[in-house]
């Protein structure tokens, strides 16, 4: 990198703008120059209508005084009494962090008005930092850069430009304050959940007729004796071995979410959804809504329920194969009706309720394939057992290998009869014997592809009904989300308070994310929040040291100049990168002493 400046003459004066800039080689050869950092226009004249002030903050009185900057090789003239003079041949680059997409999450964070409902709900007390901006702090780098507070505490805050966009020194990373933080969030939940449908509907006229509701888990490492809700249960992550909660959130169907709750880890699906109808409730109103579930959450007696409340509730779920063969005869009189090349649809209305079975090609062949690819696994299994030669007392073993086979198989072990050897028996082709059954098989692929939809008061159309059960896709995009992209996986904390502030910070993250989301997808649909943010974090804030002749330094917070990609996905945000954030005047250091002599600091 290196300085330059152009000139421009304008009203009779001949103006320098100063910049720094490096050189870039092309394919073919050549090389370019690009603006990296603009550093503005520095006086040239010593004409006092032309002479350009600037707002500097002194660090040691702490006040902000107007000074008028003139390049060494130029001379101050003698009625200027804040000028100062400029060494650019000194000039440095000194710690460079990342800026965009600190700033994008930040502008996001401002949208929502999360600061102000923050501020009131987070009295600063006797605290050195208000404690909204150290939440902010959390949610921020949960979106951008997700990992420990530890390293955020440690690495992470020195190496982004969150101190500018917070104004705030190293004291709103500070470790204990970070995890005091946590201990104050999860009493204001509910209010943050109300707060946000509002804000979102002001936004972007957000409706709340459709709910989307589903389950997922998330683990622990460790034996979590502090959190009484880690419990072993069904893991969705595939760790049956560590603890887990249960995660039950609401969503809309745009992906905005109303309420979660944290359960212990071995709650059953089916015991949750009658608390979650209640929280809804009691929260946003009896309003008329439709909710969307999985066949897994509702029991009868929950449906049932719903219907006969008063008002009634609205709903559209799965329902298990079993209940299509209580209708099969009837389905069977129905027609069918093809809503896409490769999807098929048959509407039943039985009492108030309403059925829809499905057909679909595109399921029907991911099914087969599924199921013999695991079939397939388990006839080489069995086919290597029968080779092996086992002794008498080797029987055990076949066991062993036959549970081990059985758990890899899953579903496609039901379609293999196999004849085990008595106990004592000798293990050979006569008493270890398997068969696949093909009847079975055959009857089991006729009816892969299809799936039934039950609604309520939800609609009488078989169409309009399964384009909304598919919305429900939405919720599964939202935990892949929370575990990939925001890695709410695993929890490191221990503590209960904080497990659920955790997962509190990680919800206010995807907020944000849903809200980047919403934008882009009016603005820039083939962009995901994720490529944006890297886009973004390629703009980075430098700090451009001067020396001046009096022996103090001024010291310019620079951001780098968006790039061509950079600057189209600005606009197509339609926001504006803020103004460069005002110098400061440092004095100079004083020298270190050491065991009495005066010695020149290193810092």
């Amino acid at each position: 990198m290196f300085l330059r400046y152009n000139t421009r003459k304008k009203d009779g004066k001949v103006h320098r703008y100063w910049s720094i800039a490096e050189n870039r080689r092309l394919r073919a050869g050549h090389t370019t120059q690009r603006t990296a950092l603009y550093l503005g226009e520095i006086n040239d004249t010593q004409q006092a209508a032309w002479r350009k002030n600037l707002d500097a903050l002194n660090e040691t009185t702490q006040l902000t005084e107007q000074v008028c900057l003139f390049p060494e090789d130029r001379e101050i003239p003698p009625e200027v009494l804040n000028g100062l003079q400029v060494k650019l041949s000194e000039l440095t680059l000194q710690h460079p962090r990342v800026f965009g997409d600190c700033w994008l999450a930040c502008r996001l964070w401002d949208e929502l008005h999360l600061g102000p409902f923050w501020r009131e709900r987070l009295p600063d007390g006797k605290a050195e930092v208000p404690w909204y901006k150290v939440l902010e702090l959390l949610a921020v780098r949960q979106l951008v850069a997700p990992g420990s507070k530890w390293h955020l505490h440690r690495h992470w805050f020195v190496a982004s430009a969150m101190d500018q966009l917070l104004d705030e020194d190293f004291a709103v990373a500070a470790k204990n304050r970070l995890y005091e933080c946590l201990d104050r969030l999860d009493a204001h939940r509910a209010a943050l959940f109300t707060h946000l449908q509002a804000r979102w509907k002001d936004l972007f006229g957000a409706t709340y007729d459709l709910l989307l509701y589903d389950l997922t888990s998330t683990y622990f490492e460790g034996e979590m004796a502090q959190a009484p809700k880690a419990k072993h249960g069904y893991s969705r992550d595939q760790r049956g071995d560590c603890r887990q909660v249960v995660i039950a959130v609401v969503l809309s169907p745009e992906g905005f979410p109303l309420a979660y709750e944290i359960m212990p880890g071995n709650t059953s699906d089916k015991t949750t959804l009658k608390l979650f109808l209640e929280k809804i409730q009691a929260q946003y109103g009896t309003a008329k809504r439709i909710w969307i579930m999985d066949r897994g959450i509702p029991t009868e007696e929950t449906l049932k329920a719903m219907r006969q409340s008063d008002p009634p509730v609205s709903y559209l779920v799965g329902t298990p194969r079993a209940r299509w063969e209580q209708f099969k005869e009837e389905f069977e009189k129905q027609p069918w009706q093809k809503l896409r090349a490769t999807v098929e649809v048959k509407l039943l209305a039985h009492g108030e309720e309403v059925y829809v079975l499905v057909k679909s090609q595109g399921r029907r062949a991911k099914e087969i394939a599924i199921r013999r690819r695991k079939l397939a696994k388990l006839l080489r299994t069995l086919r290597a057992l029968r080779r092996t030669r086992q002794r008498p007392w080797k029987r055990d073993t076949l066991l062993h290998k036959l549970g081990a086979a059985h758990k890899a198989a899953g579903g496609a072990w039901g379609f293999v009869q196999i004849t085990l050897p008595k106990a004592r028996a000798a293990v050979n082709r006569d008493t270890f014997k398997f068969e696949l059954l093909h009847d079975k098989l055959k009857d089991a692929e006729a009816r892969d592809g299809h799936y039934l939809l039950r609604a309520f008061r939800a609609g009488d159309q078989a169409g309009p009904l399964w384009e909304t059960y598919l919305q429900l896709t939405e919720i599964e995009a939202a935990f892949k989300t929370f575990k990939s992209d925001l890695r709410l996986r695993p929890i490191r904390h221990h503590i209960e308070p904080r497990i659920e502030a955790h997962i509190l910070v990680c919800f206010l993250a995807y907020c944000l994310h849903v809200t980047l989301r919403k934008r882009l997808a009016a603005h820039a649909p083939g962009l995901t929040p994720r490529a944006v943010l890297e886009t973004l974090s390629g703009i980075l804030m430098l700090d451009v040291h001067l020396p001046l002749a009096d022996g103090r330094e001024l010291v310019l917070p620079r951001y780098t100049q968006p790039e061509p990609e950079q600057r189209l996905v600005l606009e197509k945000l339609g926001w504006e990168l803020p103004a460069q954030p005002p110098p400061r005047i440092r004095s100079p250091q004083p020298p270190a002493t050491v065991q009495g002599r005066e010695t020149k600091s290193k810092m």
